[in-house]
């Protein structure tokens, strides 16, 4: 017997919150992945959609699904605690996200990724959408970068400018889509994690605008760099600038998330970043 028959399956609500924040810190301390999930406020966003289904043994929860409905796709969440894995419950759950589904299709979110999940996607039909590494910088050293000739740092100002660097710097991206410049800036200003004092503008001897760095809280939002300054450690520098800061504010680690194929990841890495897990979504239908 591998103890299955034994759970008790039922939904669960606002009041099994920390019993869900539990299961998402044991999957990260596991897995690695995204750290805001070990946090209520996400767990809340991803698990206690329309419909939920967890599983207990006695009073611990050992997995769980959250589903979005009304929407299409649907949208799902789900997690199997590491000494419960191997069981089939993963299957289990998927299961029951699908048939909440319907004919809508199906978008899974894991911000807690493992090869396990991944062979189970891949068997049952999806396709993966997104895979994206999420890196830690111990800001107990720092890395030297010299600034690059002729460029010059400073606050940058939520305007006009900062959006049309950053449009500058991410409109060669494949698959872009570019956002109205009030959403874009707004999202910043009204985010009370963001960081002004930390959030940079790189110009060139000219003045004109080389490169740009947003912060929220400890994370490193977005580094972009004009298509004229690659390749000469703009964003390298800051990068550098940025860790620096939250190491003089007090801050003990950095964070920022990549996707897997963006060659920059190695940049950050030469930075000191270290991996700390991945996070993907997969379709079906």
């Amino acid at each position: 017997m591998d103890g299955t028959d034994a759970l008790v399956w039922r939904e669960f609500g606002e009041d099994d919150l920390p019993a869900l924040t539990g299961l998402a810190q044991a999957c990260l301390a596991t897995d690695g992945g995204l750290p805001l999930f070990g946090r209520t406020p996400l767990v809340r966003v991803r698990l206690l959609q329309t419909r939920t289904h967890g599983a207990w043994s006695g009073d611990d929860l050992v997995a769980a699904v959250g589903v979005g409905t009304g929407r299409t796709p649907a949208t799902a969440t789900g997690l199997v605690h590491p000494a419960w894995r191997g069981r089939g419950l993963g299957g289990a759950l998927l299961d029951r996200a699908e048939k909440q589904a319907g004919d809508a299709g199906l978008l899974v979110t894991t911000e807690t990724w493992t090869a396990g999940a991944e062979e189970l996607f891949a068997a049952r039909g999806y396709t993966r959408t997104f895979l994206e590494w999420v890196l830690r910088h111990d800001l107990d050293a720092l890395p030297e970068v010299a600034a690059p000739d002729g460029v010059t740092v400073e606050p940058a100002t939520l305007g006009p400018e900062l959006f049309a660097t950053y449009r500058a710097s991410f409109a060669d991206r494949p698959g872009f889509v570019e956002p109205e410049a009030a959403e874009w800036l707004g999202d910043l200003r009204d985010d009370e994690d963001f960081r002004p004092e930390l959030t940079l503008l790189a110009r060139g001897p000219d003045g004109g605008p080389a490169g740009f760095v947003t912060v929220l809280d400890n994370w490193i939002d977005q580094v972009g760099v004009v298509p004229g300054w690659r390749g000469r450690r703009v964003g390298a520098y800051l990068v550098a600038r940025v860790l620096r800061g939250l190491a003089d504010a007090g801050a003990d680690a950095a964070w920022l998330c990549v996707n897997d194929d963006n060659p920059a990841a190695g940049l950050y890495r030469r930075l000191g970043f270290r991996d700390f897990g991945r996070r993907a979504r997969y379709l079906h239908g």
